[in-house]
């Protein structure tokens, strides 16, 4: 794997500057055609030894190519924000949209390649690590962007060199790191932790590419021809179904997604005495100093007219205004289809001693996409384990995520739907997508029935609010976030 770039290969300056004028031109080509055809994003991850060239050589990329569509970022510790959200969370938000091109050091590979380098590795972590990355992976490579990571290695007795040339020179020795000159003693450690992380996370859709270091100029080609490479070339064939993590699911029957006949309606009196009870409970539990350390998502999904709007206005009505926010999901815009479906959502994220309310989430991806044909079968298939994954790494984090199906029966709809129509406050609720929907119930409540099957998992297990009463409907689901609050540990 390493031994060519071990060889510290290179090309003389004759053949470097004819090479140099064709990539350059092409480059730019390339990068411009991508800005119009809108097809992919690209996405370089840069990685490798210490000293071998990594910053020097996408400096140089920027130069050639133009440096205002590329977005070159480096992550150092996470700050106290980003500690608060899931790990990949600043990845996410990195991400170049489709068109763009984005360059990233080490980024979601600085955990594995400290856990590879220690003295005794643990393997067992390795290996979760890597399996994590490659769903992450997958997905982006599912979601049109080409991934391209390049690895940057020399010889032992060049990265010295190369460090002690530097140092030599005043005006260079500066860009010496610590990290440089641990390298020359750790050097044998590291290189064998850099075969490990290759080998766990290798895949045909994201590939790793070894970068020999020692030589600028040979350097320089062969980063510049990987990613036009990524540019122009196909982008690569990804499995139908990326590896799945490791979520347990709760075992239940068959759910009954909608009411059953003969519910009765709540009276006045002992709702508001409930509701203000649950809503007072809600509002202790936001304010314990126990729930600084953890934050709460709240998923609402269901047919059409269910009180999923009712419901989020009467757990909001318990919070303190400053610390929640309501996310009302839509069609997504032109922006967010330039990137994968779940990066609006995890831009959303809540802080610690937040709660976010998603009115409609990212599940439309399994409901409406999949029963309005939108996405492709294969699409809508491999969502559940992505979303399971998801919701696993906010769970991890400190959230709460609890999940709300609210459903009432088609008759109820139908009154409800008319009881809009007729209203001059309510009117704009109505819309010729209720109507739409609602010609397709039974293909939306197969979806739903799906849905939960797959995704009612221990750590974000699913709540099934079916009654056509309103009032009941609104306390089962402050009655729920009141009892997961009091069992919080």
């Amino acid at each position: 794997m390493f031994e060519r770039a071990e060889l510290d290969p290179a090309i003389d300056e004759e053949e470097y500057e004819r090479r140099e004028l064709a990539l350059r031109t092409e480059l730019l080509q390339r990068q411009y055609e991508l800005l119009e055809k809108r097809d992919r994003a690209v996405l370089v991850v840069v990685a490798g030894i210490d000293g071998a060239g990594k910053g020097s050589t996408i400096n140089l990329l920027n130069e050639w190519m133009d440096p205002r569509h590329i977005r070159t970022q480096a992550f150092g510790e996470p700050t106290p924000e980003e500690a608060q959200r899931p790990a990949m969370w600043r990845y996410w938000n990195a991400l170049p949209a489709r068109g763009q091109s984005g360059i990233v050091f080490d980024a979601w590979y600085t955990p594995l390649l400290k856990e590879a380098a220690r003295k005794s590795p643990d393997m067992e972590r390795i290996l979760a690590m890597a399996a994590r990355i490659r769903r992450f992976e997958a997905m982006l490579a599912a979601e049109r962007v080409r991934i391209v990571k390049l690895w940057y290695h020399l010889s032992r007795r060049a990265q010295i060199a190369r460090i002690d040339e530097q140092l030599a020179d005043p005006a260079t020795a500066w860009r010496v790191s610590e990290a440089d000159l641990r390298v020359r003693k750790r050097f044998k450690r590291l290189r064998a932790a850099g075969r490990i992380v290759l080998e766990a996370t290798q895949a045909p859709h994201a590939s790793w590419r070894v970068v020999p270091g020692a030589d600028a100029r040979l350097r320089t080609v062969e980063t510049a021809s990987a990613v036009l490479d990524a540019l122009a070339g196909p982008l690569p064939a990804v499995a139908r179904r990326a590896p799945p993590p490791a979520v347990a699911l709760r075992r239940h029957r068959r759910l009954a997604m909608a009411p059953r006949p003969g519910g009765g309606k709540l009276d006045g009196d002992a709702y508001e005495k409930r509701l203000a009870s649950y809503q007072a409970q809600l509002a202790e539990h936001a304010r314990s100093k126990r729930f600084q350390q953890r934050s709460l998502v709240l998923v609402f999904e269901g047919v059409d007219a269910a009180g999923k709007g009712g419901a989020i206005r009467r757990v909001a009505h318990a919070l303190d205004v400053r610390h929640f926010r309501i996310v009302p999901v839509s069609a997504p815009t032109g922006e967010e289809r330039a990137y994968p479906y779940l990066w609006r959502f995890w831009r959303q994220l809540p802080l610690h001693g937040r709660v976010c309310m998603f009115d409609r989430s990212w599940y439309g991806r399994v409901l409406v996409e999949r029963v309005d044909a939108l996405i492709t079968p294969a699409a809508w298939r491999r969502a559940y384990a992505e979303i399971n994954d998801f919701e696993d790494q906010l769970v991890r984090s400190g959230a709460l995520v609890l999940k709300f199906w609210l459903s009432v029966s088609r008759d109820e709809q139908l009154r409800r739907f008319r009881e809009r129509r007729e209203s001059p406050f309510k009117s704009f609720k109505l819309t010729p997508d209720d109507w739409r929907n609602r010609r397709k119930w039974g293909e939306y409540m197969d979806a739903a029935r799906d849905m939960v099957a797959r995704t009612d998992t221990l750590h974000a297990p699913w709540f099934i609010v079916a009654h056509d009463d309103k009032r009941t409907a609104r306390l089962q689901v402050l009655e729920h976030i009141v009892q997961a609050l009091d069992d919080l540990k």
